[in-house]
């Protein structure tokens, strides 16, 4: 059966469009809602798509035609099979090797507290072959790294996501040739290198596009498309047009007095305005998360700072004295210091409920557990992975866990569920030689307690002056939520716990 396809219903402010692009060509089989055509107006590039399954029958309207609203476009015939074209013949190779099975690969089912994420690394590309769970790409999101592995043994077919690219929930990021060998897939991937490359302009820009780029002195490389898959829309020409108008007269004249810079030049970095070299690096959606999580929780939050000193003598006196014996107990992890201020903190915020609860508008959330988040340093950025219910955590297995922490944050393993959550955080600066800091407080939580360096220090026992290893503390809280009475009482708990370790068995 024959059927129309129209140009889409334009609305009232649009008056017509423009055939930009054809996917199918006579001849050619359509599965239902395959995209066949794009329909370009001043405002926007408007999808076509097949209304069965069948084959392209006439083109009516050629690319570059102006159309009116629901003009017919083509003549498309209804479960009509395709016939032997030549350009079918020519992807005879391709076929070829698509004739195994093609699986797609898609990005991770990211929780709803992450709206998208950024494809970040491709470790394979296309014609490489893979072997079953083979790191293949990472996906970075505002707050952890994901890894996709290979779905089974094959090769990747074709890239459709680039590194930089947004993705959402489980968007196609890649097809996939399970079974395939890198010799088989060889063919494909050149002959979609070779039609990419041939019809990589006309894909960025659409016919009325293309004419004012020509009218304009423009390339494709000069204007940044903000269309529909990085299109370059008609909008798009006219402003690079008026930046370069408006753009200093003397700079090319200057441009063209100026030294040429020489070859030595590092080729990853750019000149700056005196010619002494500078290197521009997007931020990454972990560090602008970060960024805006900080500033946000000073703008908002009635940040207080109180600070307090601990003498660290009895925790290393106990630690030297039971390293080993712990060690060997507990199947060799290692006691730090850590897990003593982990259970201190846990014990402290029983006693004063206010730190250990978050703002949400209005609402004041009491919570009836401790969940600790441990800052980790990495090399994408800070983490605060959360060990869950420390109250019922022993210092072994607290230890244990800020160590598996600090290797997959390493690693760039930490999950989704390891970040989500927390009732308060402790973040160690000593461990890069800071003496004494503020913290920021990670929202909604209400506190935070930052630990220093261990520096030996006169200090006046019973009437002497003694050299004692003490330590500063911080504790950064909001006010809106914590007096200031209950932040120094809570920091002074936790230095008395810390000063006798025996309270801390004794919960007193």
């Amino acid at each position: 059966m024959s059927i129309e396809i129209k140009a889409p219903t334009f609305p009232e402010s649009v008056a017509d469009g423009t055939v930009a692009t054809w996917y199918k060509q006579p001849g050619e089989a359509c599965a239902r809602d395959e995209h066949i055509v794009d329909i370009e107006t001043d405002k926007v590039v408007l999808e076509v798509v097949a209304p069965a399954d069948g084959v392209l029958k006439e083109i009516l309207k050629a690319e570059g035609d102006i159309v009116l609203s629901d003009e017919v476009l083509a003549i498309f015939e209804s479960g009509a099979a395709a016939s032997a074209a030549p350009a079918e013949k020519a992807a005879a190779p391709a076929a070829a090797a698509s004739s195994k099975e093609t699986v797609q690969i898609k990005a991770p089912t990211f929780p709803e507290s992450v709206a998208d994420g950024t494809v970040a690394t491709w470790y394979k590309q296309p014609g490489e072959a893979c072997t079953r769970d083979d790191h293949i790409v990472d996906i970075e999101t505002d707050k952890v790294v994901l890894e996709v592995v290979a779905p089974a043994d094959g090769v990747i077919g074709e890239i459709l996501k680039n590194e930089g690219e947004t993705v959402l929930s489980d968007e196609v990021l890649a097809n996939f040739l399970v079974g395939a060998s890198g010799s088989e897939a060889a063919p494909a991937a050149q002959a979609e290198s070779a039609s990419s490359t041939d019809a990589d302009e006309d894909g960025v820009a659409g016919p009325a596009a293309r004419k004012a780029l020509s009218e304009a002195g423009l390339t494709v490389a000069q204007v940044k498309g903000t269309g529909k898959g990085g299109r370059i829309t008609k909008e798009d020409v006219d402003a690079a047009v008026k930046a370069k108008a408006s753009a200093p007269a003397a700079a090319p004249a200057k441009a063209a007095s100026a030294p040429a810079p020489k070859a030595a030049a590092a080729p990853m970095a750019a000149l700056g305005a005196e010619g002494r070299i500078e290197k521009r690096v997007p931020m990454t959606r972990l560090r602008a998360t970060i960024a805006k999580r900080l500033v946000d929780a000073q703008q908002t939050a009635a940040l207080l700072t109180t600070y307090n000193e601990v003498n660290m003598g009895p925790i290393m006196e106990l630690r030297k004295k039971y390293k080993d014996e712990f060690m060997k107990a507990h199947n060799g992890t290692k006691l730090g210091f850590m897990s003593f201020f982990v259970k201190a903190a846990t014990e402290a915020l029983k006693r004063f409920p206010a730190v250990n609860a978050s703002i949400d508008g209005n609402d004041m959330v009491y919570h009836g557990y401790q969940d600790i988040g441990v800052a980790v340093s990495t090399d994408r950025g800070l983490m605060v992975p959360v060990l869950r219910n420390t109250e019922a955590m022993g210092l072994a297995d607290i230890e244990s866990a800020i160590m598996d922490f600090a290797l997959r944050g390493r690693d760039g393993k930490l999950g989704m569920d390891d970040m989500q959550g927390g009732t308060f955080t402790i973040t160690n600066g000593g461990t890069f030689g800071s003496l004494l800091s503020t913290p920021i407080i990670n929202p909604p939580q209400t506190g935070i307690l930052g630990m220093h360096k261990i520096q030996e220090r006169p200090m006046a026992v019973n009437g002497q002056v003694v050299i004692q290893p003490m330590m500063y503390l911080a504790l950064s809280y909001d006010h809106r939520m914590i007096d200031g009475k209950e932040a120094v009482q809570f920091l002074v708990t936790i230095k008395d716990l810390l000063e006798d370790p025996a309270r801390l068995l004794l919960e007193i």
